[in-house]
């Protein structure tokens, strides 16, 4: 991923979480967490049960997510706080830029420290600005690894209705929908290189029909998570079960017709791997006495997993979501 595909991805994360993005530019995002966003973000466990336990009103955390982290420096560098954009719910003339974070955390800071001495304890609201912690996220980063799990979590399954394209004019008129099983899967072929395929399926689950580059056709739907008025869901003929299955047997029917010559050039390379490690180990164990012989029949077969696990040629498929979607007719 570039930095455009991160900055996209960081920003319908925060949008789909309910985030507050308090300034945005295409380099970064100042944003104040939801509280979804925090529990799968901050590691605070313990602050999150002390206010499951209590109902107490939670208070989110802010970060500074640099998506450009060189685009963003050169900005800083320059002293560019203009030309950031407010958020979408109308601007935020009183939001921090940025680049005056550090300024302000030491006046927040000096200011606490005078009204620590004459009243004890400040509310963390009057310095949260010089708290922000900053975030540079580029493929690879610990911290987008985490925006993918917790997207990935909050998205493993969905059930959507199309959004028909008119109301009927009849109040009476019902439209019928029929459930569709859709699910995206990884492909991966592994040896001592990788290569990934992603592949999206459909199955109606009223006539098995099953339909390859199922998501495609999905962006071109308006979908909504309520039922729409007038319509009617037709009845299921598969259980979901049955419906994956056929998505399985569909892939595997796929993958059957792929050139596996990759597969074949890695088993001769693990094959010649492990001729080299037995060409040094096997007069080494021989000419040892019993004890120190198990210690190394030990190593070697440890060498030998180690190889077989890097060379060894497989194909691994693994569903990464799916959901229920309900498609105008009977399909």
């Amino acid at each position: 991923m570039n930095e455009r595909q991160v900055h996209k991805f960081v920003q319908r994360y925060l949008e789909t979480t309910n985030c507050h993005i308090i300034e945005k530019s295409p380099a970064h995002f100042l944003v104040k967490l939801s509280p979804r966003a925090d529990r799968d973000l901050t590691n605070r466990p313990y602050y999150w049960s002390f206010v499951d336990r209590t109902g107490a009103e939670p208070e989110t955390m802010s970060m500074l997510l640099v998506t450009d982290k060189l685009k963003y420096d050169e900005r800083l560098a320059a002293g560019e706080t203009d030309g950031t954009q407010a958020s979408a719910g109308g601007g935020n003339p009183g939001s921090i830029a940025p680049a005056a974070l550090g300024a302000a955390g030491g006046v927040a800071a000096a200011a606490d420290a005078a009204l620590g001495r004459s009243f004890g304890f400040v509310h963390g609201k009057l310095n949260a600005v010089g708290r922000v912690p900053r975030e540079d996220l580029y493929f690879g980063s610990r911290r987008l690894e985490q925006l993918f799990e917790s997207s990935k979590l909050g998205g493993s399954y969905v059930c959507l209705f199309q959004e028909p394209e008119k109301r009927s004019a009849h109040p009476l008129q019902s439209t019928a929908y029929t459930a569709w099983l859709g699910v995206n899967m990884k492909v991966e072929f592994v040896c001592d290189m990788k290569r990934e395929e992603i592949h999206s399926f459909g199955v109606s689950l009223a006539t098995g029909q099953c339909v390859e580059r199922f998501y495609d056709s999905l962006t071109q739907c308006r979908m909504t998570p309520k039922l729409p008025p007038n319509i009617h869901t037709a009845k299921n003929a598969l259980s979901l079960n049955k419906a994956a299955t056929i998505a399985e047997q569909t892939l595997e029917r796929k993958l059957r017709t792929y050139d596996y010559s990759w597969a074949q050039a890695a088993a001769a390379r693990l094959a010649d791997e492990l001729a080299t490690i037995r060409h040094y180990y096997e007069p080494l164990i021989s000419s040892l006495e019993d004890e120190n012989r198990t210690l190394i029949i030990e190593q070697f077969e440890r060498r030998q997993e180690e190889i077989r696990w890097q060379y060894e040629p497989r194909v691994t498929a693994s569903a990464i979501n799916c959901g229920i979607f309900y498609l105008e007719g009977i399909g």
